[in-house]
């Protein structure tokens, strides 16, 4: 029976309790893999069980469960399957991580930064990651709170993008960092999220004077001068951290989901041709001026070349890493030498930040590989269908915006490391090293939740003297505990 007024009734409570029930169902699943394959290391590497396998276990499983006990209270209509595949993910990348560091320990000496261990600093950075969701679901009660917020964020994002350029140090070839007291920290990661809650907003706001056509050229209807500013202006600034920061991956992540947000603003094709046109000139203007980002260049045409005679390598080719990382992925072939049986400790010290993808490529092989790719995929078409299901069009563009920055990051890094695309240094979202990437991307998972959880109530709204029971993606309304 319903209860009084516009409560849910008991179709809807079922409902509710098999979605929060399959979430910790699959949470309870993400620890126990995750401690079978610590277990599995511990048993490759020293015949034994790792000594603190149980409070490994103990420690994932307690901040899993807290984050699923906030969910159930704060965002109980949401979907399911986000929060157990970053579970999986950042699970995972400990136990990759903790692996690498006792190589690392081994080949390079004590006093050398490469062997100092940061599989803690993870864990601790993990920790926080997950207080950060549980008091953005506690706080943020509704997604609509934050166009309140929308030049103000703004301003503190392109501060925060500009900060490194002007303050920060230069480390491995980038000024990405601001270092205070012995914290390092990335604002690039923070920023994408801001930036993509300044974008839904904007565009909400002018998408109907966006999508008007100025003139035609060569086929493509393109935008009014005037209104092709603001594009012209993200491409300035992109421009400008690319060239001042030497930040290939930013820029493109930045710039990339503004026309693509855009594009689902207008539906137009010409703001894509136009933007791919404006990022391509960027890209080359600068990969001809710095000679950081013109390395990496030269390392993605020829990898290789990096094991001729110093005399014969291409001009500023002085990395190995990309021809290192391919020589993981072959080792690997389809099933992996086994967890803490590879060498992707060769890459250097980048194997535990964005190449940490090459000791996924080496112990679990191909199909261990496309299991993780598959991971990020489900997780941004989890982030899509909130989009789509949602009532509101800045919820919608919210959720399309965090849903692209996290695909554009996955491409870019994995696309570096395979060799697809120059490599651009950052972070494999949740599997890395790297606690400004761990907290944004956990933020980014938590408003997603926070757009689903609307979605999920606005699917179970009454209407009339019947309560609508939708799924957010399937359409047979015989079926409601499809997620």
């Amino acid at each position: 029976m319903r209860q009084r007024g516009f409560g849910v009734d008991g179709e809807v409570l079922r409902w509710i309790a098999h979605r929060r029930n399959t979430e910790l169902g699959l949470i309870v699943l993400a620890v126990g893999i995750v401690s079978f394959g610590h277990a599995i290391v511990g048993l490759a590497r020293h015949d034994r069980l790792p000594p603190g396998l149980p409070a490994y276990t103990a420690g994932l499983g307690a901040l899993a469960l807290l984050a699923h006990l906030a969910v159930r209270r704060y965002a109980r209509y949401a979907d399911p399957l986000p929060l157990p595949i970053i579970v999986l993910l950042t699970g995972l990348g400990l136990v990759l991580m903790d692996r690498l560091d006792q190589d690392y320990a081994r080949r390079y000496p004590s006093t050398d930064y490469q062997s100092q261990p940061v599989a803690p600093d993870q864990v601790i950075w993990t920790v926080l990651a997950v207080v950060l969701l549980i008091a953005t679901l506690v706080v943020l009660r509704h997604h609509r709170i934050l166009q309140r917020y929308t030049y103000l964020g703004m301003a503190v994002a392109m501060a925060l993008l500009m900060a490194p350029a002007l303050f920060g140090a230069d480390q491995f070839g980038a000024k990405r960092w601001i270092t205070i007291g012995p914290l390092s920290l990335q604002p690039g990661e923070f920023v994408k999220v801001m930036i993509v809650v300044f974008f839904a907003s904007y565009l909400m706001a002018n998408r109907d004077a966006l999508a008007l056509v100025g003139r035609r050229f060569l086929g493509l209807a393109l935008p009014r001068g005037r209104n092709a500013g603001p594009i012209l202006v993200v491409w300035a600034v992109s421009l400008v951290v690319l060239f001042y920061e030497r930040d290939l991956g930013t820029s493109l992540i930045f710039f990339g989901v503004f026309i693509v947000m855009l594009y689902i603003a207008t539906e137009r094709i010409s703001w894509v041709v136009l933007g791919a046109l404006l990022a391509a000139a960027g890209t080359a203007f600068v990969a001809t001026t710095q000679p950081h980002v013109k390395g990496r260049v030269q390392a993605w045409l020829d990898p290789m070349a990096i094991y001729l005679p110093p005399e014969q390598r291409p001009p500023g080719l002085i990395s190995d890493q990309s021809a290192e990382a391919l020589f993981s992925f072959g080792a690997g072939h389809l099933t992996g030498t086994g967890l803490g049986q590879g060498h992707s400790y060769l890459v250097g010290f980048a194997g535990r930040s964005d190449f940490i993808l090459a000791t996924v490529g080496e112990e679990l092989g191909l199909a261990g590989m496309t299991a993780v790719i598959l991971l990020y995929v489900l997780l941004i078409q989890r982030g899509l269908a909130a989009g789509l299901a949602v009532t509101d069009p800045f919820g919608k563009l919210l959720a399309a915006g965090l849903a692209t920055v996290l695909a554009l990051q996955v491409f870019v890094v994995a696309g570096g490391v395979t060799g697809l695309i120059p490599l651009t240094g950052k972070a494999l979202p949740f599997l890395s090293q790297g606690g400004s990437s761990t907290v944004a991307n956990w933020l980014l998972v938590a408003l997603l939740i926070r757009v689903s959880d609307r979605a999920g109530k606005a699917s179970t709204e009454p209407e009339g003297n019947a309560t609508i029971l939708t799924p957010l993606v399937h359409a047979n309304p015989a079926r409601p505990e499809i997620f």
